[in-house]
């Protein structure tokens, strides 16, 4: 392995080296892990960074980048190498964060309280009220505890000399420290010696700290604290986390449509009516809370959920109105506010910074612009920073102008040249500069530290660290110590009577997305199985042939193939994801859409299975005019759906969650196989064996045939297989046995109206005798006859199953009484 590139690359930045020493060797916290890599070859190293990127995938860990070609899922990026800090180096810095967190939140207090700090001078009036993110609406507030910063992050770099400076701070909706707990689980495994000898400080308390903080805050007696966590939904950028933070604490994941206030409480509409949420996490900014009193235009948030805040009915972590504190222009009053506030000398120092809404500073500034980068002191300003020595005189005389016309909206502030830490890239070590984001969690002894954090590398030449722009993300390790240090006070203890048998706290757009995404999930499984019919026997047929043309005439009926044309120009319209909206590529677009909204109930493990689903599909879609080609992609596909099938079956707890996914998948297969087995009797090929043979490939039933009769395919076996068998899991009895089972369970608990259509279409079905096809008094008409009865009757379960697909959305999920549900149908 060849170290001088780090080295090299060093020497010509200027900047300080976390692994290497002004002399060359190593520093003391890299001593054991460099004599590990030494010890490597880079094919290893590669070997370990590409474990890295698999697990990546294999988690779904992502981090949508806007406008990214790449979609709304770019895989997270993590170098293998962890960053290193000894600790000697955390403590104070450490208590720096915890007592900047502590000032922070005194601050907010006093803004929206007493305002003694803009009375004295200690902070300019013009900054705060001029700050898009100070909520008059929450002047006078005071939330429970007076507490307002639950997390807090902020941005640290390390100058030349070492020291870490403080370049911003993050109050109003922190993002990464489910990242951080991520590449943990991943670079430990890549290190998993290194890791346990070099005594790497634990993260896991972080969660745990807030968990019992959030569910701890409110007075609320005898009653269970609940929590959510508010998200504005999965296009946000780190969606990811706010599902993996949600599964980390236990939280329900809601979206702003999940709650609801009523007389200033805040309730979670669950299926089973409302109930009273205590505490919500949000990951939503500041003014997208609540249309009533802040941001008019937001669909995200809750009509109201100020007034519950202001109430004290419910705690905001973060408090409203906390964004206000990431403007840059407060970094250069914060030591004066410390020791106004706190008596004590600003540990963590920021890096120099000059609001230019200050005549004299203004005038610094101004005098040293070429050395300084420019920041909007609001964030409602949206331009990126410009780095003064990146401009020529005349864009230096153009940015001097736009500063002399609105000072007030401009901070300027000194350059810091980011330290450089080593990275494994193109088989070599690189460097590349790097910020740290490190992170408090108010606990009841005061603020408590992430022993490590987030740090985050600029992609090669930037001298700015940003995930949006291509960066990419490293494990944080901080070594040996105390480990007690970084641990928290253990999870209260649960007894008997604390048990949960059922999910008290399912939202109804979930069960309904849960409910949609089982059907979608069969409908894709249907659609392919039957396209792969169409496609293999139109391979094995010289001339077209009877069963090759019955399967097509369904499809075709089914609108999985749209009408006219050749089959190979039908199948690519059917396939890809255009604009034949029935079609199976179409309906593979749904079934992601639909599996995202739940990822929260899935497994890891089902996750993965859906995404190999997505792969599939995106090749599918890419698939030319080649026949056997196409063929290929559908049984992979088939395969994948199957999967996700099993784990539907075996992988999840069989509660209220399961039941809804339950019902849409067996409502979708009743009707698929009830219209398959109708269309078929009405055809021309009933006693057709080759035809009879795709109708069992069709409903997965092929190899039990086979076994039990030993012979060629005829209509009443495979009738009774399909239609009548108790206990085959493709056959329409079975499917309508349970879903009756399920329907009543919901008509017990959930007050769905009955129906007595989809018992009567199943009454009819068991006690429909096969022996009519064959003792027939008229012969062939009477045989025609029977089927086309037959025929008639799956219509009918087909319809019943459909308008028991209204009744469950109408009442479990609109809430719709029976009442509106007849005014409806009318």
């Amino acid at each position: 392995m060849p170290p001088n590139a780090s080295r090299n690359a060093s020497d010509m930045t200027g900047s300080y080296h976390e692994l290497w020493s002004p002399r060359g060797g190593v520093r003391p916290p890299w001593r054991r892990f460099y004599g590990h890599l030494a010890g490597l070859r880079p094919a290893q190293l590669d070997q370990r960074q590409a474990l890295i990127a698999r697990q990546i995938q294999e988690n779904g860990v992502t981090y949508n980048v806007y406008a990214d070609p790449k979609g709304s899922d770019r895989p997270w990026a993590l170098d293998l190498l962890p960053q290193l800090i000894s600790a000697e180096e955390w403590a104070p810095l450490a208590a720096g964060v915890a007592q900047r967190a502590r000032l922070l939140n005194r601050v907010l207090g006093d803004l929206y309280g007493e305002q003694r700090l803009l009375h004295e001078r200690l902070l300019p009036p013009e900054l705060v009220f001029g700050h898009n993110n100070f909520l008059w609406a929450c002047q006078g507030l005071r939330p429970p505890g007076d507490t307002w910063l639950h997390v807090y992050a902020v941005d640290l770099a390390r100058a030349p000399d070492g020291r870490w400076w403080v370049l911003a701070d993050r109050t109003q909706a922190p993002s990464g420290a489910g990242y951080a707990l991520e590449n943990r689980h991943i670079v430990a495994r890549a290190f998993p010696d290194l890791h346990r000898d070099l005594q790497v400080q634990p993260l896991n308390g972080y969660f745990q700290t807030l968990q019992r903080t959030l569910s701890a805050g409110l007075d609320i007696g005898e009653e269970a604290p609940l929590a959510v966590l508010l998200t504005p939904g999965r296009y946000n950028e780190t969606y990811f986390e706010h599902l993996y933070q949600a599964r980390q604490l236990g939280f329900p994941l809601v979206e702003g449509q999940d709650l609801t206030v009523r007389d200033a409480c805040l309730y979670l509409k669950t299926l089973s009516g409302l109930r009273r949420v205590h505490a919500v996490f949000r990951r939503l900014d500041d003014d997208f809370c609540d249309p009533l009193e802040l941001r008019t235009d937001s669909a995200l948030g809750v009509p109201g959920l100020l007034e519950a805040v202001r109430q004290g009915n419910v705690i905001m972590a973060n408090a409203l109105g906390s964004g206000l504190l990431e403007s840059p222009g407060l970094l250069g009053f914060l030591p004066g506010v410390c020791q106004a506030l706190l008596g004590e000398t600003l540990a963590l120092p920021s890096v120099a910074t000059w609001w230019c809404g200050e005549t004299p500073v203004r005038e610094a500034a101004l005098a040293r612009l070429a050395e300084l980068v420019i920041k909007p002191a609001y964030p409602a300003q949206g331009f990126e920073p410009v780095f003064g020595k990146a401009l020529d005189t005349e864009g230096l005389a153009e940015l001097r102008a736009r500063i002399l016309a609105t000072p007030h909206a401009y901070v300027a502030q000194e350059r810091i040249q980011l330290s450089q830490a080593p990275v494994w890239q193109g088989g070599s070590l690189q460097s590349r500069a790097i910020g740290m984001r490190v992170y408090a969690v108010a606990s009841e002894d005061g603020y408590w530290v992430m022993p490590g954090g987030l740090t985050r590398v600029a992609h090669e030449g930037a001298a700015v660290v940003s995930m949006q722009r291509g960066g990419s993300s490293k494990d944080t390790w901080v070594l040996g110590g105390s480990r007690a240090a970084a641990e928290v006070p253990g999870a209260r203890v649960l007894g008997v009577r604390d048990l949960v048998r059922k999910d008290p706290f399912l939202p109804s757009r979930t069960a309904e997305n849960l409910f949609w995404y089982g059907r979608y999930s069969e409908r894709c499984e249907d659609a392919a199985r039957l396209l792969r019919i169409v496609l293999s026997r139109y391979l094995d047929a010289d001339d077209g042939g009877p069963a090759v043309q019955s399967a097509i005439d369904l499809a075709t009926a089914l609108e999985l193939l749209p009408a006219g044309g050749r089959l190979a120009e039908q199948l690519h319209a059917a396939l890809g994801p255009g604009d034949f909206p029935s079609g199976l590529g179409a309906n593979l677009q749904r079934l992601h859409w639909a599996a995202a909204q739940v990822r929260g109930r899935l497994s890891p493990e089902n996750w993965r299975a859906i995404r190999e689903v997505e792969r599939e599909a995106h090749g599918l879609g890419q698939v030319g005019s080649e026949p056997g080609e196409a063929l290929q992609s559908l049984n992979r596909l088939v395969m994948a759906l199957a999967a996700v099938a099993g784990f539907t079956f075996d992988d999840m707890t069989h509660d209220e969650s399961w039941r809804f996914l339950m019902i849409g998948r067996r409502i979708e297969r009743v009707q698929f196989l009830a219209g398959s087995l109708a269309h078929f009797l009405e055809g021309g090929a009933t006693w057709d064996a080759a035809g009879l043979e795709w109708l069992l490939e069709l409903g997965n039933s092929i190899i039990t045939y086979r076994s039990r009769y030993q012979a060629a395919p005829q209509l009443i076996p495979v009738l009774d297989l399909l239609m009548l068998h108790e206990h085959n899991p493709y056959s329409i009895r079975f499917q309508l046995h349970a879903l009756i089972n399920a329907v009543e369970h919901l008509e017990r608990y959930y007050g769905l109206p009955r129906d007595p259509a989809l018992h009567d279409a199943y009454d009819r079905l068991r006690r429909f005798d096969l022996a009519t096809l064959e003792n027939t008094l008229f012969g062939d008409a009477g045989r025609i006859e029977v089927q086309q009865g037959l025929a008639r009757l799956l219509r009918q379960i087909a319809e019943a199953s459909s308008q028991l697909s209204e009744r469950v959305i109408y009442r479990c999920f609109a809430h719709v009484d029976a009442v509106s549900q007849r005014t409806v149908s009318m």
